[in-house]
This record gives C-alpha cells, structure tokens and sequence, in this order.
C-alpha cells in the first residue's frame, strides 16, 4: 500500500507549561531564538530557515504533539479527504495550511503545507580541524567561547506508543516513513520499535526522523532532537548550561543507530531535549537494519544511558 502523502520532515514540537518566561529563559540557554510570544504561547525558532522549532502553550505542563511538513499539495490533499478533515489555514508564524490529526495514542499531529521559511541568522564559521596527518588550519588559533549553541533545526521526536505495529502503520500509511533500524528483544522477537526517516528519494535525510518505541512504562513523551552547528557548538553550550545551573541528563557521547554525538538536558518541566550533530545521512533505497536494546541505549563512546527506557 502506498502512502498518502510523504513527509519532509517534522517541524516543531508542542507543550504546555505554567510559565512562559521559565521555558522561554531555558530555550535561549539551550540555543533558541523567540519567534513570537503573547500571554498564552511562546513560538521559539533556530538558526535556519524554520518559522518555529518548539511552542509553549500555558497550561498544566505536558507534551501536546508535533508537526509535520508536507511539501506535495497534492499528497496534503489527499490526506485531509482520507482522514475526513478540512484544511485550515495556520495563523502562526510562517502560516501555511494545518492539518490536525490524532495518532493511536492521542498525540497531536498538526501537518503542514506551505509554510513560508524565514531568513537564517548568523552561526559560527566552520573551522576546519587538524587531524592525524591532515592539518588545514594553519596560523589560525580555535577559540570557542562559553555560550549557547546555536539550534540550527529540529531533527527528529521520539514517543513510547501503547502498541508499536499500530503506530507503525499509522505513520507509514499517512506519511510514507521507512525503517531505518528496528529494536528486537530477541532476534526472534517481534519489533518493539523502530528509528524511521522520510522518504526523499534520492535525496538523504536524517537517519532517524521519527522513533516509536513500546516500552515497559508506557506511552508518553521521550525526547525531541534539534541539530546544533558543528562538535564545538555542542560542546559550547555543553559549558554554558551547565553554568546557568540547567538539568544535564546524558552525554556527550556517541550513539551507535544513527552516529550522533549528542548531550540531554531537561527542560524546567523534565521533558528530554538533545542537542546533536554529525548524525548519518541515509537515501530512500537505503535497507532496514535490526538492532537490540543493548544496541538502542548503547553507546560508541561516552557517558552510559542512566536508567533504560522507563
């Protein structure tokens, strides 16, 4: 069965809090910029072209849902006549038509098509590193100061599910995902979860766009994901939140799915949120691989994951 549509990435994440300036204060530290904020939202962007990356509605704190883009008008709206919906259109930066859609579990999937991009800001320049017998910079010292990241865009969101087959269906047939990587108990067992990235074709994409995972705990909210410039940007911002006294959770280290260096943090309200870069890039033909829990909260080198799935 082919897809409905195909997604190009996801767009933002969405939460309540009880405190605006709270998480606003935290998403500068963490590298974010406001994009727009009035009494009851916050819209924060990165360093690329995205309007938003993360909103804040004011509330009792906890994870509404994401967003995901859909360039293909076409494919849009074909969605919105299968899931019985009228496309509306977004009054929030970037603006766009929205699609509002619930996945198994009651997570919010607002679908985006048309969204106008924004002008990137300025991020630091990519100094080329000396190493084993390549060595580029020559009389030019690195100097990396203490200061936060710079969030260049979102890369992916991972959510524990009630039933992963039932996720899994549901994601690929609306928005055409493919596994990257499952996560098998046993190598006989079946599928308790999968890394998936959109389908670009011959174009990469992010080794991991979307992760559903069935866990002991239960469904709810894990982590979002956003790329930072480059290894010292991670670092950097490594120093400055542990400065501003932020919730450090896990890393820096490496993953062993997807390559990524990443470092987490909690937000005020103790949602995951990960800094990363250098992650692998994979095309549509790529083949699925199969991994284990061991292989999932493995690590290349770095700090242990503290605690398992929850």
């Amino acid at each position: 069965m082919m897809a409905l549509a195909r997604a190009r990435d996801v767009a933002f994440v969405r939460f309540r809090v009880p405190d605006l300036e709270v998480m606003r204060s935290f998403l500068e530290d963490f590298g974010m910029v406001v994009a727009g904020q009035d009494e009851n939202a916050l819209f924060m962007r990165g360093h690329g072209t995205a309007p938003f990356l993360h909103v804040s509605e004011r509330g009792e704190a906890g994870f509404i849902g994401f967003g995901i883009w859909i360039d293909d008008e076409g494919e849009f709206e074909q969605l919105a006549r299968s899931e019985g919906l009228s496309p509306e259109q977004s009054i929030e930066p970037g603006g766009g038509r929205i699609l509002r859609l619930t996945d198994p579990d009651g997570y919010q999937v607002e679908v985006l098509c048309g969204q106008r991009a924004v002008d990137p800001l300025p991020v630091p320049e990519h100094v080329p590193w000396n190493q084993g017998s390549t060595y580029p910079r020559t009389a030019f010292p690195r100097r990396v100061g203490r200061r936060p990241s710079h969030v260049l865009r979102l890369g992916h969101v991972v959510v524990a599910v009630t039933s992963f087959a039932t996720s899994e269906a549901w994601y690929k047939d609306r928005f055409g995902f493919l596994t990257s990587d499952e996560i098998r108990p046993t190598p006989q067992a079946p599928a308790m979860g999968a890394f998936m990235r959109c389908d670009r074709g011959e174009d990469t994409c992010d080794h991991h766009t979307l992760f559903l995972v069935e866990r002991p705990g239960g469904p709810g909210f894990i982590h979002s994901a956003f790329e930072v410039a480059d290894l010292d940007d991670l670092m950097a911002g490594h120093e400055h939140l542990k400065a501003t006294g932020r919730d450090h959770f896990w890393g820096v280290g490496r993953h062993l799915l997807g390559s990524q260096v990443f470092d987490y943090w909690k937000d005020p309200w103790g949602h995951e949120i990960e800094h990363w870069t250098d992650g692998d890039q994979l095309p549509a033909v790529h083949e699925a691989g199969a991994g284990s829990i061991e292989d999932l909260l493995g690590v290349q080198w770095g700090m242990k994951m503290p605690g398992g799935l929850g």
